[in-house]
């Protein structure tokens, strides 16, 4: 891999992951895209993260996309669509992570950022950006794109893929899908930061199950979405750890999570 161009890191429960080529726009490698389908698998295996914060080195673009000039590179050496190369093209080992995904978002969002951005639970953005789903003015396809469905009015989602064009990350913030803007790297670090420390101090099988139970009824609807739900925190109730909150809160202390 291209010399630290993503970087991985665990600290306190925290994971952070980094992509880390300012010099491309944060732009997305081959490799980079494999590792990342593999840093998700690390993620669910340790037991002691308890979520993650996904940004970027700061260079006024989060994420430009898949790196088209490398794509280009092997379609002409070696006939291949870049796609084919990749084990997870779309990113949907993201999608299914157990643990919560905090975006610090410090610039654009473009074509593959935009992908990244909406595969996160919670998004952190800076004033002034602008967010694009570019990929009809380059010939090229988003159906990772489907889920804004659930995020988005329909008519908002298919101007950003019939047309193309960026637009005021402003405008996203008052649709609901960015939760916060701030004014700069710094203090979106500190926001995506804040957000990460609150859920690492929760009840671990209730921030999972959290997660789970809205993925489901996004997938299943409401209904079935509640039965399903209701099927996933049976292991909440019955750990030990929903035991602990009460008492912990009873006696006036801080909870001693186990997360069993």
């Amino acid at each position: 891999m291209e010399q630290d161009s993503l970087l991985f890191s665990r600290d306190s429960g925290i994971a952070r992951v980094t992509l880390n080529r300012p010099g491309q726009r944060n732009a997305l490698t081959v490799e980079m895209v494999q590792r990342l389908h593999d840093i998700w698998e690390e993620v669910d295996r340790d037991p002691e993260v308890r979520v993650v914060i996904l940004d970027a080195a700061e260079c006024g673009t989060f994420c430009a996309g898949m790196d088209l000039k490398e794509a280009a590179r092997i379609k002409q050496e070696s006939g291949q669509d870049v796609l084919g190369l990749l084990k997870d093209p779309f990113h949907e080992r993201m999608r299914a992570v157990t643990k919560p995904v905090i975006g610090a978002l410090s610039g654009h969002l473009i074509a593959g950022g935009m992908m990244l951005a909406l595969n996160c639970d919670l998004r952190v953005g800076q004033v002034g950006s602008r967010i694009g789903i570019t990929e009809s003015q380059l010939g090229r396809g988003s159906p990772w794109a489907v889920p804004l469905l659930w995020m988005l009015p329909q008519a908002v989602v298919s101007e950003l893929i019939l047309t193309g064009e960026v637009q005021p990350i402003e405008r996203y913030q008052a649709l609901g899908f960015i939760n916060y803007l701030e004014s700069g790297p710094q203090a979106v670090q500190a926001r995506a930061l804040t957000l990460a420390e609150r859920i690492r101090d929760n009840a671990p099988l209730s921030v999972m199950a959290g997660k789970a139970s809205i993925r489901a009824a996004v997938n299943l609807g409401c209904a079935a979405g509640v039965a399903e739900a209701k099927r996933i925190y049976e292991a909440v109730y019955s750990s030990e750890d929903a035991q602990e909150g009460p008492r912990a809160f009873a006696e006036k202390r801080r909870p001693r999570w186990q997360g069993r």
